[in-house]
């Protein structure tokens, strides 16, 4: 244990300022985006989506992030799997960024909805052929008996003349209610400017205790 207390980090390369950001906060992550993309951070998309059941039995992964624009975060699963389900119950969600290339985490909270099915279909079909069978081939979430069963679900996909999407498979869109930019600093005082959506469409800009 105490060792792994011991593990520490301390922050230094930038600082937040309220003075210095986007008043709208889809302008604001786009900038964080585009410069993180320019960090050559390893799977720059790739963001923790929490989701809870009715009863709030809370669950987390990592999943990719492959659009946003103003109306929200897109990201494809199966709609069968386990994170559909909590979806379905409860249709709020919770996306984490860390960048810690360029010591950032951005914390988007929102509603969610599906993508309309055209959405889905074109970027199914964009996908390597290999990443279209396997979301076909794995039940996602649901217990298989080995992996030469899910091996073999492939062999006969692969089979088929056609590879087509699967009605259960596509995307969702987090339209985010708030979003938190935090910037690490030193002495663990960090920067966090919180960003709330109005009713009049504004967003709101405020300043969080690390």
């Amino acid at each position: 244990m105490s060792s792994i207390a011991e593990i520490r980090k301390d922050y230094r390369l930038k600082e937040l300022s309220e003075h210095d950001v986007s008043p709208h906060a889809i302008r604001q992550f786009d900038k964080w985006w585009k410069e993180a993309l320019a960090s050559d951070i390893s799977e720059v998309n790739a963001m923790t989506l929490a989701t809870s059941s009715s009863d709030g039995v809370p669950s987390a992964r990592i999943v990719l992030l492959k659009g946003y624009d103003d109306s929200g975060f897109v990201f494809f699963t199966n709609y069968d799997s386990f994170k559909a389900q909590q979806l379905a119950e409860n249709p709020r969600a919770c996306l984490v960024f860390f960048w810690k290339e360029i010591e950032r985490q951005v914390r988007i909270t929102g509603v969610i909805d599906k993508v309309k099915d055209g959405v889905s279909e074109e970027y199914f079909n964009s996908r390597p052929e290999m990443s279209r069978i396997s979301a076909i081939a794995s039940p996602q979430s649901r217990v298989i008996a080995s992996r030469d069963w899910l091996e073999g679900e492939v062999k006969k996909i692969m089979e088929l003349k056609t590879i087509s999407r699967p009605v259960n498979w596509g995307g969702y869109i987090v339209r985010p209610i708030t979003i938190e930019f935090w910037q690490g600093r030193s002495n663990r005082l960090h920067d966090r400017l919180q960003y709330s959506l109005e009713e009049n469409g504004e967003w709101k800009i405020e300043r969080l205790a690390p």
